[in-house]
């Protein structure tokens, strides 16, 4: 753990008045650990947890990926507390694998419930507030969990976390921006690709391809052609490219669990005039929330930006929930630039965005990830945000 997340996770001890974290949600985990897993953090019934206490770190996994968790060296912490069965036969394993396995089968708890338990005891902590990230549990577990934590007074810890990774530190802005060069580097191969007759899911999976080749793992490729871009989530179907077509393309990876996203528009051939001008309304809407970012002003005040300019060039319906949201180790996360009360603290990472669809007709999306930084919004993308046309 870098000296930087130690420092804002003992805040949001501080914050919570609390003896401990408890961290549930798979972004939590791998911000209090470095541990991630594989399989989209695999299923809510077989959860992982950490533990962030003055005493050290824990780690409370399934037995199955505990030996994943030996063997990475980006997960550092000072117990490992596995539970359930490894399903493996150590009778026909080889030595090494017995000598590297057999321990944590011996010492895997019945349960999740039990291994946290023991992870607590372990760290010293048997009785007191507990701020708990349960958000990700199922209620059957989350029930046992608050059961085995009697002794404590339990408390939600979501908040804190949240609040402890919305201001990044060195290597987590540089893994955003590795995973931001990746999608744009791999999102300009797509924009050479497209042409009359090349389909959406081509499109996409030619960006997951170019991803790959790059490092990154893909998040999402969103790629929509003419009217399919006026759905706000659309799947790439088989729809081809025409002349004439307005191509929305809104894209991302990650690398080592940070993400980057951009989106821009292209277009097969000159728009019209009607379309055209949307394009420039939505560019403008982005712009001013840009411009409206500073350390220690309201994410409001871009959000009121972005929605007077957009109007101000045509949109009259221009109406986002928000204009854009933190990017980090998911996708998504606070703080969001909408109406409440949010305050933006430097080296935070903004993913800004324009985002306009008119249903039957066309949908427009643009965004771009900033560092705010003291002079204000620090763009990480190194393509210009334009509409591309395509020859």
């Amino acid at each position: 753990m870098y000296p930087h997340q130690t420092d804002r996770l003992t805040a949001a001890l501080a914050q919570t008045g609390a003896v401990a974290l408890v961290a549930v949600a798979p972004e939590n985990v791998a911000y209090v650990t470095g541990f991630r897993r594989a399989a989209a953090m695999r299923s809510r019934r077989l959860p992982a947890c950490a533990v962030f206490a003055p005493a050290g770190t824990a780690l409370v996994v399934p037995a199955a990926d505990a030996a994943a968790a030996v063997v990475d060296a980006a997960v550092e912490v000072n117990h490992l507390a596995p539970y359930g069965r490894v399903p493996v036969d150590l009778a026909r394993a080889s030595a090494e694998a017995r000598r590297r396995l057999a321990p944590l089968v011996e010492r895997a708890s019945p349960s999740v419930v039990a291994a946290l338990a023991q992870a607590l005891a372990t760290l010293g902590l048997r009785r007191g507030r507990l701020a708990l990230d349960d958000d990700a549990l199922s209620a059957r577990d989350a029930e046992a969990l608050r059961a085995c934590l009697a002794d404590f007074t339990v408390m939600p810890a979501t908040p804190a976390l949240e609040t402890a990774r919305s201001v990044k530190g060195p290597w987590e802005i540089e893994c955003v921006g590795r995973a931001l060069s990746a999608a744009e580097e791999s999102l300009d191969a797509v924009l050479a690709l497209l042409g009359p007759g090349v389909t959406e899911r081509e499109a996409a999976v030619a960006f997951e391809h170019e991803a790959r080749r790059r490092g990154a793992t893909t998040s999402w490729a969103i790629v929509a052609f003419g009217d399919d871009g006026a759905v706000p989530a659309p799947w790439p179907g088989e729809r081809a490219l025409r002349v004439g077509d307005l191509v929305r393309l809104d894209v991302g990876c990650h690398v080592h669990g940070y993400h980057g996203r951009v989106a821009r528009m292209a277009a097969m051939g000159p728009p019209d005039r009607r379309r055209q001008a949307m394009v420039d309304a939505v560019h403008a809407a982005l712009e001013a929330a840009i411009d409206a970012v500073a350390p220690g002003g309201p994410a409001a005040a871009a959000h009121h930006a972005s929605v007077t300019a957009a109007r101000e060039a045509g949109l009259a319906g221009f109406d986002p929930d928000h204009v854009g949201h933190g990017v980090g180790l998911a996708p998504a996360e606070p703080p969001y630039l909408d109406a409440g009360a949010a305050v933006l603290e430097p080296a935070m990472v903004l993913c800004i965005q324009g985002r306009y669809y008119a249903p039957g007709d066309a949908g427009i999306e643009l965004a771009e990830t900033v560092l705010v930084a003291q002079g204000g919004a620090r763009s990480l993308n190194r393509s210009h945000r334009a509409l591309v046309l395509l020859d």
